[in-house]
């Protein structure tokens, strides 16, 4: 068996990033970002008034009285410039007139005819937006970053109307399994409704892929040649179940009848041991387990970081985090386990569940993070910082 950093770096390894192309800015959410978006001009372009009111030049002070000569507002600019005494009525966002000083808000101003008086108590700010003051051109968005509702406000202003993003990872989902039947069926006695490749689906893309699922295999050899067949072409190929080494974990052997290059086999982590990785054609093949616990574990850990990688972003592990144990754990043992826990923010602790049986989903879906523990760990008491990784 290897460790799950040795898993993980040699899942990386597997796999590169994907090239870019090119959408249009109102498909881009939930793109990641491939280059860095450059302005070719300042945001905004001219100097703006920030409220409504009297754009004035001269002295400002109360009782000072003004002559209005003229109104500007967005997208309509006051065709000529300012001398001293003179005011311009102006809305928000209209270009500050040549000349202006400040703008005096309406409610500091009494106006008469083509003439306003400044009250007394004015308040004593400018109200302009610089040109330039939200950007200039030349400042960039960054790349890699998954494209948020506000970045594509930016890229919009930016006066972007396509964005060059990295195209999204295709991932085939193959659950295997005489046992296994799709929701809504019903089952035989003997069997158990398909749930791992739907929390996976989700999971990935969360993550920014494409999955298709593709119709349950059964434990037999030619049902999971088409299976694989089904799935070639996608670049990334996940089976769940058949991984290990009963009589009916069949899909290492298929995989290698099918040209599988195989990486490793076996990880030192609890839930999910049998874990198989290899190149098939031109695809990347993942065998996770067949537990469901265990294949989303699996899932979080490796596959999650090997789709992040091929939308370009570093080849990096799941960010660890820490925080004050509620509880005490007793001593691991010899492999690293994450186990299914609860993470109360508020108070910066985390608890594990009692019950870590990889095959509860219950538990599962009650857990927003998986307590990390290094082989071996020693028992720890209440109080003890301990890692975890956020779900």
């Amino acid at each position: 068996m290897i460790s799950v950093s040795e898993a993980l770096d040699a899942l990386f390894a597997l796999v590169e990033p994907l090239p870019s192309e090119t959408v249009p800015l109102q498909d881009a959410a939930g793109r990641a970002l491939a280059e860095a978006a450059i302005a070719k001009r300042d945001q905004p372009p001219f100097a703006a008034s920030a409220m409504d009111g009297y754009a004035v030049s001269g002295d400002v002070s109360p009782g000072a009285v003004f002559s209005v000569i003229g109104e500007a507002a967005a997208g309509h600019a006051f065709d000529g410039g300012l001398s001293a005494g003179q005011a311009v009525r102006i809305f928000t966002g209209a270009p500050l007139p040549n000349g202006a000083t400040r703008v005096v808000i309406q409610e500091d101003v009494t106006r008469e005819g083509d003439k306003i008086t400044l009250n007394e108590g004015l308040d004593t700010k400018t109200h302009i937006r610089p040109a330039g003051g939200d950007f200039k051109a030349g400042q960039s968005l960054s790349a890699p970053r998954v494209l948020r509702p506000a970045d594509l406000a930016l890229l919009a202003s930016m006066n972007f109307a396509t964005v060059s993003v990295a195209r999204r990872p295709t991932v085939a989902l193959i659950a295997t399994g005489d046992e296994l039947v799709m929701p809504g069926e019903t089952p035989r006695d003997d069997q158990i409704i398909a749930s791992n490749t739907f929390g996976l689906k989700a999971m990935l893309e969360n993550a920014g892929a494409q999955v298709r699922m593709i119709p349950i295999a059964k434990d037999t050899e030619s049902s999971l040649a088409q299976a694989l067949d089904l799935a070639s072409g996608n670049n990334l190929i996940v089976t769940i179940g058949g991984a290990s080494v009963g009589d009916h974990d069949i899909v290492g052997k298929v995989a290698q009848d099918q040209g599988l290059e195989r990486a490793f086999y076996k990880v030192a982590m609890r839930p999910g041991k049998p874990l198989m990785a290899g190149r098939i054609g031109n695809s990347t093949l993942v065998g996770l387990p067949g537990n469901p616990v265990s294949s989303m574990v699996c899932g979080e850990i490796f596959i999650r970081p090997m789709t992040q990688k091929m939308l370009g972003f570093p080849a990096v592990p799941r960010e660890i985090r820490n925080a004050k144990l509620a509880s005490p754990l007793g001593q691991n043992g010899p492999r690293e386990h994450y186990m299914r826990a609860k993470l109360d923010i508020v108070k910066g602790t985390i608890s594990a569940f009692e019950q870590q049986d990889s095959s509860l989903l219950t538990v599962l879906s009650d857990a927003n993070a998986l307590l990390v523990r290094k082989p071996s760990d020693r028992a720890r008491e209440a109080g003890e910082t301990v890692s975890y990784i956020a779900l």
